[in-house]
């Protein structure tokens, strides 16, 4: 994660990012907190969930306007005259708060939603061009972490500063803007700091585009229809989207009616806990961005997102049943931690997946499904408060919405969830390193062979490597009960004394497919620290197969009570396990037992920790 921050220009650029957000969520938030003050029960509602529109609306207008002009021009420049629009945009708007102009201060949300929608999918995409593939997921987690910061700095902010500037002397809505008034200076201000800064990023567009934007295919749709064929070409990135439009969607019915559900049925009426609870969740997806950051640090653990689906649709379920703000604060936390979770693979995903050329109309297509989602969401939001349901229902239904998610998420990346629970297990003892990824192919076949100390060598290894392996296992343990269809669904290779030849033949087959096989030559785990004598059954896989051998070398778990040997002198059960695996630049597919053997025996004078 430290090294992303050497990138030239991605610390300006989170500056950036937190500003853009400080400045919108400013706004929206002074007034949220003036129809609190104002409006009760079901009216409260509709104007919450109409300003929540009024942001969202240009987003679904914009998607292939904002779409062609990221993929169009430099990504850095768009931000940058962005910046200029949110600068005029913030100066009537602090007008407006100093006339007492309620409606038209209202209705410039609505403008700071088109200059969102067109920051929007050059800020997301510039990303991918600033810090590579390599740190896709690092930066994604940063960028989510330092929003969500700026979210949860701007809901306290603006709300504290609002409480401070009222007195009791106001009667309307408009005695309320003209209280407040000064803190329109402080947008302007912000946006002005976000000029100079965008003005300072890096131009990291690689190639200029010819495209031509025709007003007349906008107008019938043609452009529309064109996105949305781009966008779905790839299923995987297309599914993704819904995901991150259901998710946000239970988000917005939750922050649209909580404040409601907090003044009728908590009695809580002070905007600044109100806000300042439902900005927990900000804390929250700070925690779990850089979580999801971290445990993604080789690849994109896009397992994650299931946990994160999961808690989500639990913690939504129980909120009619709590109370006390207090563990309502914990609730919403909580709620951030599994969203960040879900946002920061699920966005590295879609970054990844994305051809460059492309990556500006899927952002923006992204933005598109995720606000009709949230439109939606938020109509159907307001037509529950204007017949009088409460907003419990809202909360029972999202869960409904949420074990959907959870149920379509699971069934396209249920292998990657088990590797995640798995990773969040053993991290709790383990510190996982790997060494010499960048030896392994992204395709073609790999046979992975080394050394065999623990139990979990299985699960060690697979921790660090993308690429699913299939692991050649012996047959009594394949057949283990509660453990043979997890070793079955996972492609293990049963092999038995009787039936080896069988087993080297299907490894074959599987070689012959590309796939990664691995193999512990040593035959059983080691009783001592010596590297036993390798066995040469892997010579019988025929070498015609396109591929390598890798051999590597697993250090730090020997002597755990995941393996056979036990030291006299165990270490403090608190403390947590160091554990490395090297895996050595690859070989020739005809190498010899007792040459592999002298290879990992290099690795491990070399390497082993002492």
């Amino acid at each position: 994660m430290r090294k992303i921050f050497a990138i030239t220009g991605f610390i300006n650029y989170l500056i950036v990012i937190f500003l853009n957000a400080f400045t919108d969520l400013g706004h929206k938030i002074i007034i949220q907190n003036t129809v609190f003050k104002v409006y009760d029960g079901q009216m409260q509602i509709v104007l919450t969930a109409i300003v929540n529109a009024l942001i969202l609306l240009p987003f679904i207008m914009m998607f292939s306007p904002s779409g062609f002009l990221a993929d169009k021009f430099p990504k850095n420049k768009i931000m940058e005259y962005a910046s200029i629009f949110a600068i005029l945009i913030t100066l009537f708007i602090t007008l407006s708060y100093y006339q007492g102009w309620f409606y038209t201060a209202f209705a410039m949300t609505f403008l700071l939603g088109v200059q969102a929608a067109i920051y929007g999918p050059a800020k997301y995409g510039y990303i991918k061009e600033l810090v590579g593939n390599e740190f896709i997921s690092s930066g994604n987690g940063a960028v989510q972490a330092v929003t969500t910061v700026a979210i949860l700095g701007g809901i306290i902010f603006y709300t504290v500063l609002f409480e401070g500037l009222l007195d009791n002397s106001f009667q309307t809505k408009e005695d309320i803007l003209q209280l407040i008034a000064p803190l329109g200076w402080l947008l302007v201000v912000s946006s002005i700091v976000e000029w100079f800064l965008t003005s300072k990023l890096p131009n990291k567009m690689l190639q200029t585009s010819q495209k031509k934007f025709q007003y007349a295919r906008y107008i019938k749709g043609a452009y529309l229809v064109k996105n949305l064929h781009i966008m779905r070409r790839k299923k995987e990135v297309f599914e993704a989207i819904i995901a991150l439009s259901l998710f946000w969607s239970i988000s917005q019915v939750v922050l649209a009616v909580f404040g409601e559900y907090a003044k009728s049925e908590l009695g809580v009426t002070n905007t600044i806990f109100v806000q300042g609870v439902m900005a927990l969740a900000g804390i929250g997806i700070v925690i779990g961005s850089i979580m999801a950051a971290n445990f993604s640090k080789y690849y994109i653990n896009i397992g994650l997102v299931v946990v994160g689906s999961v808690g989500i649709t639990l913690l939504v379920f129980l909120i009619p049943f709590v109370q006390s703000m207090s563990l309502m604060a914990l609730m919403f936390t909580l709620f951030g931690i599994f969203a960040g979770l879900l946002m920061v693979p699920l966005n590295a995903q879609i970054q990844f997946i994305t051809p460059r050329v492309h990556l500006g109309t899927v952002l923006a297509g992204n933005n598109f499904v995720q606000n009709i989602f949230m439109f939606s969401f938020l109509v159907l939001t307001t037509l529950f408060a204007y017949f009088g349901m409460n907003a419990e229902i809202l909360f029972y239904l999202m869960s409904f919405v949420g074990l959907y998610l959870f149920l379509m998420l699971y069934k396209r990346y249920s292998v990657m969830t088990f590797w995640a629970i798995i990773e969040l297990v053993f991290r709790m003892r383990h510190n996982y390193k790997f060494v010499g990824l960048e030896n392994i192919p992204h395709a073609n076949a790999v046979l992975l062979l080394g050394n065999h100390v623990s139990w979990i060598d299985w699960i060690i290894l697979q921790l660090g490597v993308e690429r699913r392996i299939n692991f050649m296992m012996d047959k009594e343990i394949y057949n283990w009960r509660g453990f043979h269809t997890i070793f079955k669904k996972g492609e293990a290779i049963p092999l038995s004394q009787k039936a080896f030849k069988d087993a080297f033949k299907e490894a074959y087959n599987r070689l012959k497919k590309g796939k990664v096989v691995a193999l512990y030559p040593e035959g059983e785990i080691a009783m001592t620290s010596d590297i036993a004598l390798f066995n040469r059954g892997y010579e019988l896989i025929p070498t015609d197969y396109e591929g390598v051998i890798i051999p590597f070398f697993i250090d730090g778990i020997f002597g755990s009570i995941f393996s056979k040997y036990k030291p006299e002198m165990k270490k403090n059960f608190f403390a947590r396990r160091e554990i490395t695996v090297y895996f050595a630049p690859p070989v020739s597919r005809d190498t010899k037992a007792d040459e592999l053997q002298k290879i990992i025996q290099k690795m491990k004078d070399k390497y082993e920790t002492k």
